[in-house]
């Protein structure tokens, strides 16, 4: 498993599970569920933020948010 934060541009993944509880009810309320698919559309410049797809729409998560996020990656 990866990180969400590890992936590049253009990378497809599934969401496998969360590492902080606190932020696991955020991130599932915008769309971030285990099993759903999610592609990185861009990366800021500097890195942070990220554009994500997820659940049909696209979302703009901070690095750390990112970095919560276990992955399976899709090739």
């Amino acid at each position: 498993m990866k990180r969400l934060s590890e992936l590049r541009s253009g990378g497809r993944g599934r969401i496998m599970s969360f590492e902080d509880n606190d932020l696991f009810l955020k991130l599932m309320e915008m769309g971030c569920v285990p099993g759903e698919l999610v592609k990185v559309e861009q990366i800021a410049p500097l890195g942070d933020p990220i554009s994500i797809s997820v659940a049909g729409y696209n979302l703009s998560l901070r690095l750390n948010e990112a970095d919560n996020i276990f992955i399976e990656e899709l090739v």
